[in-house]
């Protein structure tokens, strides 16, 4: 497979990726999302910035979250984001340090 059909496959997959989570799944939440896999739809969208970044490209985390959002985040958050309990929450920070970082 020539580099062109390999970037246009993994550019398709990753939005089917996006679209699933965003139109199909917004009832799954982020917080479950880092705690099972390891990341989530704000690492989708730090992704995506650091790949424009990578391109000589300017674009905000706001930027960024809205692409992958389909709205601005804070909108997202008050449509679908709903509270977690503190096991979640702590479940959360050990997943974020050690899949993103502590200053993540």
């Amino acid at each position: 497979m020539d580099d062109q059909t390999r970037t246009e496959l993994e550019a398709a997959a990753f939005r089917k990726l996006r679209a699933h989570l965003m139109d199909k799944r917004p009832d799954v939440q982020n917080i479950d999302l880092m705690n099972l896999a390891g990341f989530c739809r704000n690492c989708l969208s730090r992704w995506y910035q650091e790949a424009a970044h990578e391109k000589g490209l300017e674009m905000s985390r706001d930027e960024a979250r809205e692409i992958c959002y389909g709205m601005p985040y804070a909108e997202w958050k008050s449509r679908h984001q709903t509270d977690a309990e503190a096991e979640k929450q702590a479940a959360f920070e050990a997943a974020f340090t050690a899949n993103v970082g502590k200053d993540g």
